[in-house]
């Protein structure tokens, strides 16, 4: 379905929360390197994409932030195969500020699993817990090349988009 153009402003999509405090603040902010990490330790679930077999994949993980990086335990599997292979990754967190502000922030980098006896025993003292049962006996930390981060001020305009209406099998949007 495609959105109505009053809902798109400079290149930015208007979150359409009435709910939320609107601001007089620019519609997108871009935050410093220190806030955008800043973000990424108050949170704890984040999103990492891969590629894996020519396609791209994305994995809710939980994390923490540790001496600079992002750690996140994990099983065999895609995580793993995607750090083992070398190929860089993407990471992304979001969620709200107190003010209902939205913010992003995503990570490129590389992810490699954590093998050095000393790292491995310094990264299994961290208190970060799987949230998905079943064993993670892997520890992936991702090392950024660049972090970036946005926050978004939810602005009213003519046409909010909690108004807009599914479009319905069939239907042509």
């Amino acid at each position: 379905m495609a959105l109505p153009a009053s809902v798109w402003d400079d290149d930015a999509r208007v979150m359409g929360r009435p709910d939320l405090p609107q601001h007089d603040a620019p519609l997108i902010e871009e935050l410093a390197t220190s806030e955008s990490w800043q973000l990424l330790r108050g949170a704890n679930v984040g999103r990492l994409a891969v590629v894996a077999g020519n396609r791209p994949d994305v994995f809710p993980v939980n994390y923490l932030v540790d001496q600079g990086t992002v750690v996140f335990r994990t099983q065999v599997g895609t995580k793993l195969a995607a750090t083992a292979a070398g190929m860089p990754v993407a990471f992304e967190v979001d969620g709200f500020d107190d003010d209902g502000r939205a913010w992003s922030v995503v990570i490129h980098g590389y992810a490699r699993d954590v093998r050095g006896l000393h790292e491995l025993v310094e990264t299994y003292a961290l208190p970060l817990i799987a949230f998905q049962p079943g064993d993670k006996p892997f520890f992936v930390r991702l090392e950024a090349d660049d972090i970036s981060g946005r926050r978004f001020s939810p602005q009213r305009t003519g046409t909010d988009l909690a108004d807009q209406k599914p479009a319905t099998p069939g239907s042509t949007p």
